[in-house]
């Protein structure tokens, strides 16, 4: 199975951005955490990031025919983009939403979701563990 993620804006800033929020540990970690627990599945693996609502759209689109199935923190575009979630259908592939805080109990504007729209399963609030529970998600739902 093969396993794209998918970041959002400032995700490159974890360590830095609200540790009190997103915790201590910096991007790197949470890549070389995902990497380590795709292996130990046997999922192929490849993390992606940007802060750009377009170079995400384009890789959600490039996932299509290269990818079983899409882990996505969309970061603030989870609130705000329609592209992205169009992308998400347009690919048809499984996609699971991912957010390292638990996003139900933070402000207002953040209780909207497009992405979920086009998501089979949601995690929030579980930290960077979230990941790894997207992965055995889409590994026992949808693996080959």
């Amino acid at each position: 199975m093969r396993i794209i993620v998918i970041n959002g804006p400032n995700i490159n800033m974890l360590g830095i951005r609200e540790p009190e929020i997103y915790g201590n540990s910096g991007y790197a970690d949470l890549c070389a955490k995902i990497m380590a627990h795709a292996k130990m599945r046997g999922v192929e693996t490849e993390i992606l990031q940007s802060n750009h609502e377009g170079d995400l759209v384009d890789m959600i689109q490039n996932a299509y025919g290269s990818a079983d199935a899409i882990v996505i923190n969309p970061g603030a575009y989870t609130h705000t983009s329609i592209a992205i979630l169009d992308a998400a259908k347009a690919v048809g592939l499984p996609v699971v939403e991912v957010h390292i805080s638990d996003v139900s109990k933070r402000e207002d504007f953040r209780q909207i979701s497009y992405i979920r729209l086009a998501c089979v399963h949601t995690i929030m609030g579980h930290g960077t563990d979230g990941y790894l529970e997207a992965i055995d998600y889409l590994v026992e739902n949808y693996g080959k």
